[in-house]
């Protein structure tokens, strides 16, 4: 007699049992790793969770890769991902994204401005179902009130003109799920806004809050309130979601038009008008009308200039405890 064939399918291990990756980007802070290390190392010691430490080095000129291969000699779960050359903090998450082999992922800063004790909580909420756990800042000590001003209406502007609802106040610092990884890193977008395409691929999200620390050492290696880099990564956050600044011109380019037209008329039924002022300010709105749609346009073009050029958001130069790989 044929032996019967269980129907009863393999039990998958329970979410503490699996692997959870820790992505952690950053470009010469030897002041602040090896406290880092050690507190992230104490959070997964307490949760009694396996983990990996990802650390995405943004070609640093200073001793941090000297003191990651020592916290390696010592944890071989601390991993290094060194950089070609500078390509800045979202290309090091997507590398790190790429490399990752938890179930669970997530990114931090590596300032120690986003505290990893926040971690434990992060971790709670995915066991109970949550793809996402994004962390939103109650407080940001070691800032001045005029750039947390500006910092938190640039948010406020990108949420009002998004396509979906992005966040007030959420950062970099979240917890992925593994679906949600491998659905953002399908995109392929070659300037990408993290923060809103990890909202944008939906699943289930949940927040979890937190009041942001000052920098514990070390210079911050962020642009300022008013850098290049802060403009561009709000215009990056700006274009990303919403079609609106498009509708904006059309809007402008109507209003002037509807504008000019009555001003004819009004000159054709004999409305006085002051010399010259009339023709000044025509001028001029159609001036600021030209120049603001065209800087839009422009920044869109310059999107898709950069999504058809097909250039690779990065290149790693080698790697430490990964498996070799073939791309």
């Amino acid at each position: 007699m044929a032996e019967r064939k269980s129907k009863t399918k393999p039990k998958k291990a329970p979410p503490d049992k699996l692997l959870v990756s820790v992505i952690l980007s950053f470009r010469n802070e030897e002041d602040v790793l090896s406290e880092l290390i050690g507190r992230l190392e104490n959070v997964f010691k307490s949760d009694n969770t396996d983990y990996e430490l990802i650390f995405v080095n943004d070609d640093s000129d200073d001793g941090s890769l000297d003191i990651l291969l020592a916290a390696r000699e010592r944890n071989n779960r601390v991993k290094i991902i060194n950089m070609s050359r500078r390509f800045g903090h979202y290309a090091c998450i997507l590398a790190g994204m790429a490399r990752a082999s938890g179930e669970a992922v997530i990114n931090m800063d590596s300032d120690l401005q986003d505290p990893p004790e926040v971690i434990a909580e992060m971790l709670a909420k995915w066991r109970e179902g949550a793809d996402s756990v994004y962390t939103v800042r109650t407080f940001r000590e070691g800032e001045t009130t005029f750039r947390k001003t500006v910092t938190r209406a640039a948010y406020r502007v990108i949420h009002a003109v998004s396509d979906l609802s992005l966040p007030v106040e959420a950062g970099d610092f979240r917890l992925l799920s593994r679906r949600a990884i491998e659905e953002i890193l399908r995109l392929g977008e070659s300037q990408p806004y993290l923060r809103g395409l990890m909202s944008w691929v939906g699943f289930k999200q949940v927040p979890v809050y937190y009041q942001r620390a000052a920098r514990s050492a070390g210079e911050t290696h962020y642009p300022g309130t008013f850098s290049w880099g802060a403009l561009e990564n709000f215009m990056t956050g700006f274009t990303s979601f919403s079609m609106a600044p498009i509708y904006g011109v059309l809007v402008v380019g109507i209003f002037a038009f509807a504008m000019s037209a009555l001003g004819l008329l009004a000159m054709l039924f004999g409305l006085p008008l002051p010399d010259g002022a009339g023709m000044v300010l025509y001028l001029l709105l159609l001036w600021g009308g030209l120049m603001g749609g065209v800087g839009v346009v422009g920044v869109y073009i310059s999107r898709i200039y950069s999504d058809v050029r097909g250039r690779p958001s990065y290149i790693i130069r080698d790697t430490i405890g990964f498996p070799p790989r073939n791309d």
